[in-house]
């Protein structure tokens, strides 16, 4: 698959955070547990101009816990402290500010040095469509202050979040960057929905998926489809047997793959096939 996509409104988002950056200290980059690496955006650090930067693993509750963790362990080694959040029950969401600070305790010390001792920190929040930002800061906020749709790009203007401890968060509309050079990190930036769906082919997209879930999660595609698993299945051959058991067949028995393509973006978006995380550390 061929994956290119980049909206009007996010040259504009772009243009919008590059003069931004002097506003605020640091930088706090909003991720998706299930594909880490490829839900960071590799234009951040450009814009970021040097800022340091803190990744909120967010969406913990619909991933593979034990790849969190270490996904967790492979930023700090990189040089970017994290937290694992989710922005639906609201886990860990309360380690934010403490994160920040730690993030910034050289500048609170100069600040205090200065006698500057309450002066906020200011944190622009990023993320690329659909990794949740919105609904994070929503939950941080304790009120709606953003708005929140499952589609992605719904968060087009810029506000400020004020928060306890001295903390002051820049929201920023959710950017890709121009083209996918790896198709892997497309692939699955499409399977989390970061895509929209409407510019791709989505039958090839969930046949795809399902391929990918037989190595490695095949006892949660078997629970979840009642199906048999074979070595030599190939994708459509997957998207064909899911098809057949929920009975989604057209005339002359064909089975109806766009019906099942949706069923099985929806259900692993919806983590109903479990929790599963796409990108593992070191492959």
């Amino acid at each position: 698959m061929n994956i290119h996509w980049f909206p009007g409104h996010m040259t504009k988002a772009k243009r919008m955070m590059e003069d931004s950056m002097k506003l605020v200290d640091c930088i706090v980059e909003i991720v998706d547990a299930r594909c880490p690496l490829a839900s960071r955006n590799p234009d951040l650090p450009k814009l970021s101009k040097g800022k340091k930067t803190l990744i909120v693993i967010n969406k913990t509750d619909i991933a593979d816990p034990n790849e969190t963790a270490k996904w967790q362990s492979y930023f700090l080694r990189e040089g970017y402290p994290s937290v694992t959040v989710s922005s639906i029950n609201g886990k860990g969401i309360d380690k934010l500010t403490n994160a920040i600070r730690d993030l910034m305790k050289e500048k609170i010390e100069r600040d205090k040095e200065r006698g500057l001792v309450n002066r906020p920190i200011r944190a622009m929040v990023c993320g690329i469509p659909n990794v949740g930002k919105s609904s994070f800061i929503n939950k941080l906020n304790g009120k709606v202050a953003a708005k929140v749709g499952d589609r992605p790009g719904v968060t087009r203007g810029k506000q400020w979040i004020t928060l306890p401890g001295g903390i002051e968060l820049l929201d920023t509309p959710g950017i890709l960057w121009p083209k996918f050079e790896d198709k892997e990190v497309a692939m699955n930036l499409a399977f989390i929905g970061s895509i929209k769906d409407d510019v791709l082919d989505t039958e090839e997209l969930a046949a795809n998926l399902l391929k990918r879930l037989s190595d490695g999660y095949a006892d949660m595609l078997t629970a979840r489809y009642k199906i048999e698993i074979n070595e030599d299945d190939g994708m459509y051959d997957l998207l064909e047997k899911v098809c057949r058991k929920r009975g989604f067949i057209l005339k002359g028995n064909e089975f109806d793959g766009l019906r099942g393509a949706s069923v099985v973006l929806d259900e692993f978006r919806g983590a109903k096939i479990g929790k599963i995380t796409l990108e593992k550390v070191g492959e």
